[in-house]
């Protein structure tokens, strides 16, 4: 930056414009970091698909599915494919200066994670391999994004507040995680596929919630002066709320798989639909009636909205009626509003703890509230012995699942802290400066 030297005493003769120059705390350029991180995770990727991943024979598909099976599943795939790349890329723009890294990102991070998932799946699942191959298959694909989803939902607890390489390895990390908790689900308490695999709310949410714990910054509390929405940002990312929403019913009916479950599956869609709908209403009304100005809050809606779809997935295989699925919707909605209005700003005073995107009110406590639903209504419908015995099988599953997310979060924030991966400045927070190419910034000298 320039001056004029003005000193008292100093002949005006002399005065001339002169250089300072600031010693900047770092170069903020990740070229020698994340060309290196993504290519050679790039050709490990590459090698490990050469050498064990192999395309399942057609005929097998066809003799385990009939023609209409095999493209309601491509369908199913194509929506939870929207849902990735477009849904939490849009809701993720909802940050003024951050649209491009928001979306950016998730599309980088969440092509990385699928990869990932398909080999942890393959080699960790025993549904997915074969004679030390790994085959990939329509199921496998869909179960690989789901595992994605989960790592972005992760994310969203650090959003603005990491760079690409520490997303990048957050959500290797987090995939591993949840892969390995699954299998430990799967294969000591015989956990069924759909259950297991839907508690990615609730350990992607505390995933998250515990490694922006970790790496809390000082300079954020208590609102950092960048992370602030606007109309444009707030419309985009209400168009990922949109896609989100609208495909939600594929995202929680996906892993029904079996023909004999088709029945299950038409409760699920429905019950979904209609959870989603209550959610709508309630985060609504509530976030007006809680705000002093009797004024909607976008950010919460955005958020809200989608809390029904969280609960009834964890619960729906105990669902069988309506009314139950609108119930579960309108207490999820309830508690995701009232988080969003109160409790996010209390976490960072009281815990230090930032939660940019919400995901605790979003993802975690609906997923808990989608547990307990799952708990009374199975426990209702049995046996005196028989129902002791599935709630004390239903609190270790649980357990085992918060345990996992809460200790490979904190593990994967204090490794995210290292200072080999060039944190970001705290001014440099939610800005996209740092990392993406703006032309029309661009001075001529």
């Amino acid at each position: 930056m320039r001056t004029h030297s003005s000193l008292p005493g100093e002949d005006c003769r002399h005065s001339e414009f002169v250089t300072v120059t600031m010693a900047p705390q770092y170069v903020p350029s990740l070229r020698s970091r994340l060309p290196f991180v993504t290519l050679l995770l790039e050709i490990i990727f590459l090698l490990l698909f050469f050498f064990v991943v192999k395309i399942e024979d057609q005929d097998r598909v066809y003799r385990e599915f009939d023609k209409k099976t095999f493209i309601l599943l491509y369908a199913e795939f194509q929506d939870i494919h929207v849902m990735i790349f477009m849904g939490f890329g849009f809701l993720a723009t909802f940050l003024v200066r951050y649209g491009f890294s928001g979306s950016g990102f998730n599309m980088l991070v969440a092509a990385m994670a699928i990869q990932w998932s398909v080999l942890m799946n393959g080699f960790l699942l025993p549904q997915h391999h074969h004679n030390r191959e790994v085959y990939i298959n329509m199921k496998s694909v869909i179960e690989a994004e789901l595992c994605a989803a989960s790592a972005l939902i992760a994310m969203g607890a650090v959003h603005g507040k990491t760079n690409p390489v520490q997303l990048l390895l957050m959500a290797l990390l987090e995939v591993t995680g949840f892969v390995v908790n699954q299998w430990i689900l799967r294969t000591l308490f015989r956990a069924d596929l759909l259950y297991s695999i839907m508690l990615l709310h609730v350990f992607g949410g505390f995933f998250g919630v515990m490694a922006s714990w970790v790496l809390h910054r000082d300079r954020i509390k208590p609102k950092h002066e960048k992370e602030k929405t606007d109309r444009r940002t707030g419309l985009f990312s209400m168009l990922g709320t949109l896609f989100l929403w609208m495909f939600w019913p594929s995202f929680n009916a996906a892993v029904v798989y079996q023909k004999w479950d088709r029945g299950l599956k038409l409760s699920v869609i429905y019950g979904t639909y209609l959870s989603l709908a209550v959610s709508v209403v309630v985060a609504m009304t509530v976030s007006m009636l809680t705000s002093s100005k009797g004024k909607m809050n976008m950010v919460h809606v955005q958020g809200s909205v989608l809390s029904g779809g969280v609960a009834i997935g964890v619960a729906m295989t105990a669902v069988h009626t309506p009314w139950i699925a609108m119930t579960i919707g309108l207490c999820a909605a309830l508690l995701s509003s009232l988080g969003f209005r109160y409790m996010k700003d209390h976490m960072l005073l009281a815990f230090e703890c930032h939660d940019t995107c919400g995901v605790l009110n979003v993802h975690a406590i609906p997923g808990i509230l989608g547990w307990l639903a799952h708990l009374f209504l199975r426990v209702a419908s049995t046996e005196s012995t028989i129902a002791l015995q599935f709630a004390v099988h239903h609190i270790c599953v649980l357990f085992i699942t918060l345990c996992m997310s809460l200790v490979m979060g904190m593990a994967t924030g204090l490794f995210l802290k290292l200072s080999i991966w060039r944190p970001q400045q705290d001014r440099k927070c939610f800005d996209d400066q740092a990392f993406w190419e703006f032309p029309n910034l661009v001075v001529e000298k």
